[in-house]
């Protein structure tokens, strides 16, 4: 860890972040904030925040707009309404805002990276909605920042759509998620591996502090600036920490604790879902345990727990079956950062944050256990009353002949619900194999006393009919950044969003890719 140091302006050309100049725009506004557009993160952390500005665009145009999201955030009354395209295209900011680009570290790949930051975002300030709760706002593909590192700065409008439709699914799927207000075109052309449309989206979140935010505090800024992020990100994300003393490892171990749960809670449920972060390296873990970035993101189809979508993962690190020790990888990259915090004694503090982690296995087990059993329409007891002498319960031999039959994760699931009203084609593909099963299956539903139909109603409630399929979304995509036709992504957009609901006349949107379609593959994009 660093020695402690002390940060600040020191030049009004310059702006020291974490140790480091950097470059200072000049004519910033004024950091006082009319009520609901407040900057505390930027004010007490500025080790962590460089001021900057946003490159204005020569044609912004609106390509979609999240009323529901904007209604609770009471967007227009901060100047973030449907109308404000300059400023939702960072051509203008809102009134009060004093942009910020933030400094954060990174373990992508496995490699650490002392030095990431927003290369092309800037958080305009804090919005504090009518119900109390606080959300970041940020634009992204703003253009350069000083941690752009030879990027552009800019965004497509592709991969910015993608953000948009695949939070408001994560949404409306029940996942924690960052949410994307706007998208708007630029107006001009950004390189890419050709020629495309720029955009820029507006995203918020609970807060934009990750992993790698306490990465960059404890190896730049020392124990003195983690202290204070701590504290932060306590008040701000896990309030139950600030409670704890030091008899039982103080409140960094609390904290610590608490972090991880929200990661257990939002990876089992992408994991209940068929959902492949595809990229979840400590940059993209956040505090809150929301999901962000939905770059080399996508549901799994046929089942298959080596599935990657991400063109450089080439060793499956982000696999859908790898997704939770990742998750407690990263944790111990968080624990590290929080040593000093623990305890004096180095090897205390490393004994009580191994506590911790050596807990992950249990506490995730029983999360998905829950998560599963849900999608059975039984209980964790239920199901684990199924064990058989093997020591494989009901749910792990429905997973073993999905992946067998390499059966569609999304479509297997909701085809319970039809067994339970009597449809006997559900799984008739398949032959015998299932027959056995679903008996044993339909034992266990009858045994807990309600009816199948109240079992399948629930069932359909946690298992969606609809998600993002890949097929669909690369070709709405396509015609939103190749011909200009949003036709296509606003309907996908409505199917997703109400995920549980049959749907008359969307069927397609419910099925898997064609035969014959190609491999999936996703990029970097966003």
């Amino acid at each position: 860890m660093a020695e402690r140091q002390t940060f600040g302006v020191t030049d009004p050309d310059e702006q020291r972040v974490a140790g480091q100049s950097l470059p200072r725009q000049t004519g910033l506004m004024s950091v006082s904030a009319p009520p609901g557009f407040e900057r505390s993160y930027a004010d007490e952390l500025p080790e962590l925040n460089v001021d900057w500005q946003p490159d204005p665009v020569p044609a912004p145009r609106l390509l979609a707009y999240n009323d529901a999201l904007a209604a609770e955030l009471d967007a227009e009354g901060v100047g973030l309404g449907r109308a404000e395209v300059d400023v939702l295209a960072g051509n203008r900011v809102p009134d009060g805002s004093s942009p910020v680009a933030q400094a954060y570290s990174g373990h992508q790949f496995g490699r650490f990276s002392p030095q990431l930051g927003d290369g092309r975002a800037l958080m305009l300030g804090e919005l504090v909605a009518p119900d109390g709760h606080r959300f970041d706002v940020q634009l992204k593909g703003s253009g350069r920042t000083p941690f752009a590192r030879g990027g552009d700065g800019r965004a497509a409008v592709g991969p910015m759509l993608r953000e948009f439709v695949f939070g408001e699914a994560m949404h409306a799927l029940g996942v924690p998620t960052t949410r994307m207000l706007a998208v708007v075109a630029t107006g001009d052309q950004i390189r890419r591996e050709g020629m495309l449309p720029g955009a820029v989206l507006t995203r918020v979140a609970a807060s934009h502090l990750r992993v790698g935010t306490f990465q960059f505090a404890a190896t730049r800024g020392g124990p003195e600036v983690t202290v204070r992020l701590l504290e932060h990100a306590v008040r701000r994300h896990h309030p139950i920490a600030g409670s704890h003393g030091a008899d039982d490892g103080g409140v960094a171990l609390a904290f610590f604790s608490s972090v991880v749960d929200t990661q257990i809670a939002t990876v089992a449920r992408w994991m209940a879902l068929g959902f492949v972060h595809g990229v979840m390296n400590t940059d993209n873990v956040t505090i809150s345990g929301e999901t962000i970035d939905f770059g080399p993101c996508a549901f799994m189809e046929a089942y298959d727990p080596t599935t990657v979508f991400s063109s450089i993962d080439h060793g499956g690190r982000y696999a859908y079956g790898n997704q939770p020790s990742i998750t407690a990888w990263n944790m111990a990259r968080l624990a590290e950062t929080l040593l000093p915090l623990i305890d004096d004694d180095q090897d205390r503090a490393i004994e009580l944050a191994t506590g911790v982690l050596d807990g992950f296995g249990d506490r995730f087990h029983a999360v998905w256990s829950s998560e599963i059993a849900a999608k059975l329409g039984l209980t964790p007891e239920a199901v684990a009353a199924t064990t058989a002498p093997d020591d494989v319960d009901i749910a792990d031999r429905l997973l073993g002949l999905f992946h067998q039959h390499r059966v569609d994760w999304t479509s297997g699931w909701r085809s319970l619900s039809s067994v339970l009203r009597g449809d006997p084609a559900a799984f008739a593909e398949f032959g015998e194999t299932f027959d056995a099963w679903i008996a044993e299956w339909l034992a266990s539903v009858d045994a807990s006393g309600e009816s199948r139909d109240v079992v399948a109603d629930r069932i359909d409630r946690v298992n969606p009919k609809f998600i993002v399929r890949n097929h669909l979304v690369e070709a709405a995509l396509s015609a939103a950044s190749d011909d200009g036709d949003l036709a296509p992504f606003n309907a996908l957009l409505d199917v997703v969003t109400s995920p549980f609901d049959e749907q008359s006349g969307h069927e397609r949107y419910g099925l898997p890719a064609p035969d014959d379609a190609p491999r999936h593959v996703t990029y970097c994009g966003t």
